[in-house]
């Protein structure tokens, strides 16, 4: 059995980047009653695109990374534009059809411009890090893990004590009250697309450097992100932080174990399964109770 601290670092790696998309999904939830499935798509779109503007347009990786953030982000900002308002009134399974929807397009745009071809992203922090014992931590590692630490706890602020954040969680509450009340929904719902779109997009550059640029992985990985979403029930913050956290090391441990690494894919449902079953077996005992 090799050494499980090198996958143990990797695993709470990935697990900030869940935790940044599950949060990306959670705010869009609450706001727009929107359950976001395309988000792994437009992350993949924005980290390809910045792979080529770095390789084919002599862009250093910075600004490339920047531009493919910037592509996601208005991706998703009009799609939210273009046809939220038009579904704001369906039912949430119509919704989230929808966004399978543009994850289909956005898949078959990305196999017909960059499938037959092999891109290759580095971050400079890639090239620096610490070393824990006899691992050495890179510096995207370190990133990765403070970012889904540090956007959960400003998103959490920013919902508590800001104007915006409370017109937020009011239209998550009741979006027919809240433009009664003078809440500008279309307004505080746009902010809610876009800084949705700048999380998968960040989430999609740096997932590129931890497993590298694959149309297909990077799309599907969103389903790590939205099981620890679904754990933290659409709403909690940091319970979804949590579950991202317990499913990237969960899924990371399971790759040195011959017997069980072909089932690390499956690690998002048992965990999101798991939880469910729990809260089903005490929500008899609280309602007696």
């Amino acid at each position: 059995m090799p050494s499980l601290l090198p996958f143990l670092v990797l695993g709470l790696a990935l697990g900030g980047v869940f935790s940044l998309s599950g949060v990306g999904i959670v705010v869009l939830y609450r706001t727009t009653g929107v359950l976001y499935l395309a988000g792994g798509a437009v992350g993949a779109v924005g980290a390809f695109t910045a792979c080529s503007l770095a390789t084919t347009a002599g862009l250093s990786v910075w600004p490339a990374a920047a531009l493919g953030v910037t592509l996601s982000a208005a991706i998703t900002l009009l799609y939210g534009l273009l046809l939220g308002p038009r579904l704001a009134q369906r039912e949430p399974l119509v919704k989230a059809a929808a966004t399978l929807g543009l994850t289909l397009v956005l898949l078959g745009t990305m196999s017909w411009i960059w499938g037959a071809q092999t891109y290759s992203l580095s971050l400079p922090t890639t090239a620096w890090g610490i070393v824990l014992g006899t691992v050495h931590v890179n510096g995207t590692q370190l990133i990765s893990l403070a970012l889904g630490l540090l956007l959960t706890a400003v998103t959490a602020v920013f919902l508590d004590r800001t104007a915006l954040g409370t017109a937020m969680r009011a239209l998550a509450d009741d979006r027919e009250s809240s433009a009664l009340l003078g809440v500008p929904v279309r307004r505080v719902e746009a902010a809610a697309w876009l800084g949705s779109g700048v999380v998968f997009g960040v989430a999609g550059i740096v997932l590129s450097n931890l497993v590298g640029l694959d149309i297909n992985g990077l799309t599907f990985l969103i389903i790590s992100g939205l099981a620890a979403a679904l754990v933290g029930r659409l709403e909690s913050l940091w319970t979804t932080l949590a579950a991202g956290l317990v499913i990237g090391v969960a899924q990371s441990l399971l790759t040195p174990v011959a017997s069980l690494s072909s089932y690390r894919s499956m690690t998002p449902f048992l965990v999101a399964i798991a939880v469910v079953l729990v809260m089903a077996v005490r929500r008899p005992s609280q309602t007696r109770v």
